[in-house]
């Protein structure tokens, strides 16, 4: 910390936190100020009041003092935060010390940890500079007692660490005084008497091991006793979705037959089980010693065949009958799982994006389908003749390999698998806590290709769940519930019954962005929607029911001429302002030409590489706010901006078109996609909340690999109007007028974390009292293989390592040295 007065008695950093013998609060109140020490240590009235009118008749005559002198250290400033550290001595008389003991006099209270004489506190929020007085009391081996205070005066939060340069490096960057420990990796076992992770391509038993492509993730709290215990900074449940795969390293030489089959049955089982959601519990050894418990009675892996049951408007729908369920009520498993969500009440929401790939379509289920079911299977993208994996190749009737097959073989529904690709794209609840527990996709919600669900609850309002459909050209949706939150709810015991009451009724919208910097959420309700009209390919579509619009929720919001967006990928909502923030990821020259911008979505050029190489549209992305009018979850109209425009600060320093926001080569970024703000539970998610941005990037790896930016933004309309001249990649120009948030400035906006060779930075949650980040390392290494791998991260973080190891994709645990707020 570099803003300390004079340190006489105070630092910034570690402490021995083992309690000693203290002095008591009443000998504190009842100690005997030397009349000289009271005024060289100019206690104040805050102080008189705390201590009582007994010091000053204690004092006696001005001839009358103790022997007996103490010191609480000099007054000093710090910043919201930070570590402070209380140094008390004995500066004259008998300093053989009886007792000791530190009290807070006056502030917003902190909680103090005792060491002897010293006494260690976080630097609390506050919206102002604000002082904090402390009183340090010791009584000695004459029995003498004597007093001192100081003041320490905190000021407002702010960026505390040195930027991160760009790192080409095999290994997780973070800034000087912070540390980084391996959490769980790809492979690591989740129960007792499973083998440790070989990882060279012979492992099996992924339904028990920590899956592949770690993507979002959350830190539920645990008592010590094993219960709920959503303060808990300790003991915790880390649920992680586990989105794709690097085939190439989960097989001794790669997999075999992928493009056209037939598959290794043993291959495919592996890569499937290697989907889905983790569970696995993390404990604090003491000091922020974090490790996971590979025999925890909570771990639980959930993957593609896991059963789920399908709840709300859609469930029981004739488009969800398979032949696992003829009812169209059941389901097994979840895949592809993105970004997440967080109920109010304990809960878990994984979103299901990029599923369409996984099944296959034979050439002759065309003409076995309505020109309706055609539209919506274009329309999702179910397509593809094998399949990602060809899983459906494997020479086996198991229901495993048989449910990515979606070709028309059967009688009716009932007998084949013609609607299992319906009966993925939603939000699946998780209940953390209950591994027996089976999770329930939200119809409700909608069916698309889901990258985020972030939830807002607060008392007294609807549920509102803000939804990003990652896919260049699709939509931000938002769910509001039929009943307001009631805050009894969020201690329940029966978890996924709350998610019953609140996600399997109510309104989805999808928003419209309107050029004047205001938008409307519009309804996806039935009756409301018209019909598609007729193309040269597909009969017009008619919404048969609002079941209907759920599954084919994309068609729905064609209809109403919802705002195509760049990408749009994870949403965070600032608990302070309520404002939401959503990603937009990037878009291409197809996507987003010149005369096709808008002022939501509003560049076209050409970023270079430095290969040589031009890519033109919106290569680096940004990031998109809204703030709802009266800041209500119901509100159908909404302002917005944008908060922050991706760039290439090197190809791009000063050019204002392209380069919106101000970046410089210590904050620039590209193609934003994770995003979280810091819990709201300590100073770093309070008054002015630190935001991480997390990207994806493909434009700037040849300069510097993936990164986690730390953000302090302002609110919606903290910048204003502007137009910016857009040019292709002939030359033309086209003007487009825009709202931009105000410019980035090393304050506000600074690089955290920069990540191993060819990874992806997804995935972020913090304990709740804000010492302890969890970062998600994906796909490091993805462009190897396994004769040669292109990372060998996380072993390389330890900087030694074999040139044969292969990468995996693991969770990282960031501390601060000094057992402070992270990023403050």
């Amino acid at each position: 910390m570099t803003d300390i007065l004079p340190p006489n008695g105070y630092t910034d950093g570690d402490v021995d936190t083992n309690p000693t013998t203290q002095i008591s609060l009443e000998a504190l109140a009842a100690a005997r100020y030397s009349r000289r020490q009271a005024l060289l240590r100019g206690a104040g009235a805050t102080t008189m009041a705390v201590l009582g009118t007994s010091v000053l008749s204690a004092c006696g005559s001005d001839d009358t003092e103790t022997t007996l002198v103490v010191s609480a250290g000099d007054n000093a400033a710090t910043s919201s935060g930070r570590v402070v550290v209380l140094t008390g001595s004995v500066t004259a008389g008998n300093t053989s010390v009886s007792k000791s003991a530190w009290a807070q006099n006056s502030g917003p209270d902190v909680d103090l940890t005792i060491s002897g004489l010293t006494a260690t506190f976080i630097a609390p929020a506050v919206e102002a500079a604000t002082d904090l007085v402390f009183g340090f009391a010791v009584t000695n081996a004459d029995g003498e007692t004597a007093v001192s205070t100081t003041t320490i005066r905190v000021s407002p939060a702010v960026l505390g660490f040195t930027a991160v340069a760009h790192s080409l490096e095999d290994i997780a960057v973070v800034p000087a005084g912070y540390s980084v420990t391996v959490m769980t990796r790809l492979g690591d076992p989740l129960a007792a008497g499973v083998a440790a992770y070989a990882n060279d391509g012979t492992d099996d038993n992924f339904a028990q091991r920590i899956g592949d492509h770690g993507d979002a993730l959350h830190f539920f709290g645990l008592s010590a006793a094993g219960s709920r215990d959503d303060s808990s900074s300790t003991r915790g449940l880390m649920v992680q979705n586990h989105e794709n795969l690097s085939t190439q390293y989960l097989h001794p030489n790669g997999p075999t037959n992928v493009s056209t089959g037939p598959r290794p049955a043993d291959e495919a089982k592996k890569e499937i089980e290697a989907h889905g959601v983790s569970v696995s519990e993390y404990i604090d050894g003491g000091d922020r010693s974090w490790s996971y418990v590979a025999s925890s009675s909570f771990n639980r892996r959930i993957t593609p065949m896991t059963p789920m049951a399908f709840h709300g408007p859609a469930a029981g729908s004739a488009m969800l009958v398979t032949a696992y369920s003829n009812a169209g009520t059941a389901g097994r498993g979840t895949i592809n799982n993105c970004a997440n969500g967080i109920s109010g009440w304990g809960t878990n929401l994984t979103c299901e994006e990029n599923w369409a790939g996984y099944f296959r379509r034979d050439a002759s289920d065309a003409a076995l389908r309505t020109g309706n079911e055609l539209r919506a299977l274009a329309r999702y993208g179910v397509t593809s003749k094998t399949g990602n994996y060809a899983w459906s190749t494997v020479a086996s009737t198991d229901a495993m390999f048989q449910k990515w097959n979606a070709t028309i073989t059967g009688a009716s529904a009932a007998a084949d698998y013609r609607y299992e690709p319906n009966q993925y794209g939603w939000v699946v609840e998780i209940d953390p806590y209950d591994p027996t527990s089976a999770p329930r996709k939200r119809t409700a919600l909608g069916r698309c290709g889901h990258e985020g669900a972030f939830v807002r609850a607060v008392a007294g309002q609807k549920i509102g769940v803000y939804m990003g459909d990652d896919s260049r050209g699709e939509y931000l949706y938002k769910y509001v519930s039929n009943t307001a939150f009631d805050a009894a709810d969020t201690d329940a015991s029966d978890r996924l019954a709350v998610g019953d009451k609140y996600l399997d009724a109510g309104t989805l919208y999808v928003a419209k962005f309107n050029a004047d910097g205001t938008g409307q959420w519009l309804p996806l309700v039935y009756g409301s929607v018209p019909s598609l009209p007729a193309t040269g390919t597909y009969p017009e579509y008619v919404f048969a029911d609002q079941a209907d619009i759920l599954v084919n929720t994309r068609l729905a919001a064609d209809a109403l001429g919802a705002t195509p967006m760049d990408r749009p990928e994870w949403t965070a909502g600032n608990p302070v302002t309520g404002e939401i923030y959503l990603t937009l990821t990037n878009s291409n020259a197809s996507k987003r030409p010149l005369n096709g911008t808008d002022a939501a979505n509003p560049r076209h050029y050409g970023d270079p590489n430095l290969s040589g190489k031009t890519s033109y549209g919106n290569p680096n992305g940004h990031i998109i706010r809204l703030r709802e009018d009266g800041d209500t979850t119901g509100a159908t109209t909404f302002a917005w901006d944008i908060y922050l425009f991706g760039a290439d600060a090197t190809d791009f320093p000063s050019d204002a078109n392209v380069n919106v926001s101000g970046l410089t080569t210590s904050n620039d970024f590209s193609s934003p996609d994770g995003l979280y703000f810091s819990r709201d539970t300590n100073p770093a998610g309070e008054i002015n909340p630190v935001l991480w941005i997390e990207t994806d990037d493909g434009a700037m790896t040849d300069r510097t690999n993936c990164m986690l930016l730390a953000a302090l933004p302002g609110h919606v309309g903290d910048g204003g109007a502007t137009t910016l001249t857009n040019k292709d990649s002939t030359g033309a120009t086209a003007q487009q007028a825009t709202f931009a948030g105000t410019a980035a400035t090393a304050a506000n906006l600074r690089r955290f974390l920069v990540g191993p060779v060819q990874c992806e930075i997804t995935g972020i949650d913090m304990t709740p009292d804000g010492r302890t980040l969890f970062v998600g390392i994906q796909h490091p290494g993805e462009s190897g293989d396994a004769a040669a791998p292109s990372s060998h991260w996380p072993d390389s973080q330890a900087g030694t390592t074999a040139a044969t190891v292969r990468p995996r994709s693991a969770i990282i645990a960031i501390t601060k040295d000094d057992g402070g707020i992270i990023g403050l």
